[in-house]
């Protein structure tokens, strides 16, 4: 199962390095665009959700990585919960 990584950049001006077990992030995001907050969120959870469940199908156990890496992006996300325009830009995909 190919895995890849994939750049954030968060509405600080932070960037982060993020992991996925499967290429199913780049169904629901484009480099170089960037996202409402909240909109990017709901998206990165079905995301990494499904990378997880590809994982589950095939080796029989969820993607404790992929699940590690959305706990990481909603506490990241939550210090900008209260910006109402807060955006999240995807800069690259690592394969």
């Amino acid at each position: 199962m190919p895995a890849m990584h994939f750049q954030l950049r968060w509405p600080d001006g932070s960037v982060a390095r993020c992991y996925s077990p499967s290429l199913v992030i780049k169904d629901y995001f484009q480099p170089g665009a960037s996202y409402p907050l909240a909109e990017f969120m709901t998206q990165v959870r079905e995301a990494l959700n499904i990378a997880s469940e590809r994982v589950r199908a095939k080796y029989g156990f969820a993607c404790s990585q992929a699940l590690d890496q959305l706990n990481q992006i909603e506490l990241t996300a939550a210090r900008f919960a209260m910006h109402g325009d807060a955006q999240v830009e995807v800069l690259a995909f690592e394969e």
